[in-house]
């Protein structure tokens, strides 16, 4: 099914050029159209172009009419340009059927369209890292491939073994929570702004990388004491990837915090989502109402189908 992608570049300047060429190829080998923006290649510091030349981008992407707007890449850029895109304009090519795909540093373009208009986008590859890959990730390109033919209608995991001495949980199943979240570091550095969505009743997902646990940590006590931890029903780790304990940790690791967490809220903690800075990427729809289940230690997070939310033009 020949989808037309769009390829723009939001955040920071793309370095890896081959990756970014490779990451064409593959998709335009995977039957699909791929119309790259005219400044995906800009440079200015470290961004792709200046604050003017990435809002452009994104608008453009906007108004592609593209099956998918999929980023090259993330970094650092889009929390400076933030109020300066035009939310109604992101809002109207959601609805009519343009899909906005990314991870990372784009977790501040979602939590922003989903604080200003309430539209569904989606936690997903980029192109550079995923399908411009030496050997892309077959989950990641499934994935990403029931996504655009809109056969996706959830994902699950297996959670990771309890600890020997701890009791079994028991299964459960919250029905209607709206997913949301992504990059921690982004999600924490927006709160207190109004590009936070005020999700009541939420499932949060979350992922970071070269973030040590104590980092990961105090960021969560940032969410926690801004009141928002409070008003999930769950609190779903992605993969936190690239960094190092040291000897003074003593024990201390990302265990620890998940463990001072569950006795922090009363939301359930669940661990072990693929999603993150990792190769394998699961598709999650962020803003869009869901049903988390465990069964033992299989988790789902269930959309049913996809046209229930919104009509392909």
């Amino acid at each position: 099914m020949k989808k037309h992608i769009y390829i723009y570049s939001p955040s920071s300047a793309v370095r890896d050029k081959a990756a970014f060429k490779r990451g064409v190829q593959r998709l335009t080998a995977l039957g699909h159209e791929v119309e790259v923006d005219a400044d995906a290649l800009a440079r200015h510091q470290r961004f792709a172009g200046d604050d003017d030349t990435r809002l452009s981008a994104i608008h453009r992407a906007a108004a592609s009419g593209a099956d998918v707007a999929l980023i090259s890449r993330g970094g650092y850029g889009l929390s400076r340009i933030l109020p300066g895109i035009q939310y109604k304009a992101v809002a109207k090519a959601i609805a009519g059927g343009t899909r906005f795909v990314g991870l990372s540093d784009f977790t501040a373009f979602q939590m922003a369209v989903m604080a200003k208009t309430g539209a569904v986008t989606w936690a997903g590859p980029a192109l550079g890292e995923d399908f411009g890959a030496k050997a892309p990730d077959d989950i990641t390109e499934a994935c990403f491939d029931d996504l655009i033919t809109g056969q996706g209608e959830g994902t699950g995991w297996q959670l990771p073994k309890p600890a020997a001495d701890a009791k079994p949980s028991a299964d459960f199943m919250i029905k209607d929570a709206v997913l949301w979240g992504g990059n921690l570091a982004m999600l924490s550095s927006l709160a207190g702004t109004p590009y936070l969505p005020a999700v009541k009743g939420g499932i949060l997902f979350i992922e970071d990388v070269a973030e040590h646990p104590y980092r990961v940590e105090r960021m969560l006590t940032q969410l926690l004491y801004a009141g928002v931890l409070a008003q999930q029903k769950a609190i779903i780790f992605g993969q936190f990837t690239n960094y190092s304990l040291v000897p003074h940790d003593k024990g201390f690791k990302l265990a620890s915090v998940v463990a001072w967490l569950q006795g922090k809220v009363k939301a359930r903690v669940l661990t072990g989502l693929p999603f993150g800075h990792v190769p394998t990427k699961v598709m999650l729809p962020v803003g869009l109402k869901t049903t988390l289940a465990v069964e033992g230690r299989d988790a789902f997070v269930l959309w049913g189908h996809l046209h229930h939310q919104h009509h392909h033009h």
